[in-house]
């Protein structure tokens, strides 16, 4: 192993084995939720999690931090409306303070069309029992008055999507809970170790990972590395229709609370938040090019900053602190991989452009089953990867396309 990760940490470092029941690609807090559940559900703790970086060190470490369930599919809705209701009972799981803080989520309208489009998901979301509904101009003012309600702008705010159960967290807390739960029922945890190969036999079974620290034989093995997906697909020989698109982010110098929403722009496409430590975090959509570059841009800045200040003009004074980009694996509807790939006892958990914190729970709870049962979770069933094949895809983008 590397010495770069010979220093300390919260476990005691075990012995790479040749031979686990699973072996999970990825330490983030999909692969970290995978191998907690698979313990706790499943008692198989014979479990190795491989990640070539360190824990947490992709999109799981750098991103909004929010958690909602207010999508537009009846599929989706159910899908993080689970993640939710996990997320709310973490912290006294996996006894870390994750830090939840609910404070309401608004998706601003400024068009017309936008306007139809979050009345139609505010209707589909009540009708599943989700707390969601379309606001007018009066009570947006009353719950956000931060927000700049001009008529005087080049895109007035018309009504919002509400979502009071929108949520912020801890996203390094998220992944080091799992990771800790996880190492205590068992799991093996291995940073610096590279997965240079999918292993198969004769038949075409996979049975197991090359890696940088040589062969390990796995009855079942899952990919859950987000942006890397295709270059894991492709050493199993999969298909998959995602592309590599790079998101960035910035944050303001800290200053004391003011702003108390959660804010999404579905016409200017940024979002903005304040965090628990006073930073504003502001965000835009993924960037149109595709790249494995995650140098951070001047034009990106430019955007964002025009945007943000249109709809919170009190933040022009304050200072960027820091800017960041990360990957996303895009897909063509806008919603997730999951599950069987075509090669038996490979599994995939993929396809999450900018919405795959929010699914960590439920990722974990669900790819757990899947690699316990060899069956699909119901939960799961629709974004399965033979939906491209089919023509049976879950057209997310008019709740998924803005990068929150």
């Amino acid at each position: 192993m590397s010495g770069l990760f010979r220093g300390r940490t919260w476990w005691k470092r075990s012995e790479l084995k040749k031979s686990y029941d699973v072996v999970i690609i990825g330490g983030g807090g999909h692969g970290m939720g995978t191998a907690y559940y698979l313990a706790k559900n499943f008692g198989i703790t014979n479990v190795a999690v491989l990640e070539k970086n360190y824990i947490g060190a992709g999109g799981t470490g750098r991103n909004t931090t929010i958690i909602r369930s207010n999508y537009r599919t009846p599929e989706g809705i159910r899908f993080y409306e689970r993640s939710m209701e996990l997320f709310r009972g973490l912290s006294q799981e996996l006894d870390i303070n994750m830090m939840l803080s609910k404070l309401g989520h608004f998706t601003l309208a400024h068009t017309d069309s936008s306007v139809r489009v979050q009345r139609e998901r505010g209707e589909t979301n009540r009708l599943l029992g989700v707390d969601s509904k379309l606001i007018g101009r009066e009570e947006i003012a009353d719950l956000c008055p931060e927000l700049n309600m001009s008529m005087d702008v080049a895109y007035p705010i018309q009504a919002a999507l509400y979502h009071p159960p929108g949520s912020v967290l801890r996203h390094d807390a998220v992944v080091w809970g799992y990771a800790t739960g996880a190492y205590h029922k068992g799991v093996h945890i291995h940073q610096g170790v590279e997965v240079t190969g999918i292993r198969k036999d004769a038949s075409g079974k996979c049975i197991g990972v090359d890696t940088s620290e040589g062969p390990i034989d796995a009855g079942v093995v899952v990919s859950a590395v987000a942006g890397w997906t295709t270059q894991v697909c492709d050493m199993a020989g999969v298909r998959t229709p995602i592309t590599n698109h790079p998101l960035q982010a910035f944050v303001t110098e800290p200053v004391k609370p003011m702003l108390h929403k959660i804010l999404v722009s579905a016409n200017l496409h940024v979002y903005v938040s304040q965090t628990d430590r006073g930073e504003f975090l502001i965000g835009s959509e993924i960037e149109p090019y595709t790249t494995y570059n995650l140098r951070s841009t001047f034009s990106f800045v430019q955007h964002s900053v025009a945007n943000a200040l249109d709809l919170v003009p009190q933040l022009a004074r304050l200072k960027m602190m820091r800017q960041w980009t990360g990957y996303c694996d895009m897909t063509p509807d806008y919603s997730p991989i999951m599950g069987e790939t075509g090669v038996e006892n490979f599994y995939l958990d993929a396809g999450w452009g900018t919405w795959g914190f929010k699914a960590t729970a439920v990722c974990g709870e669900t790819m757990a089953q899947m690699a316990a049962t060899g069956k699909t979770p119901e939960l799961i069933a629709p974004f399965r990867l033979s939906r491209f094949a089919d023509e049976q895809m879950v057209p997310e983008k008019a709740a998924a396309s803005v990068s929150h």
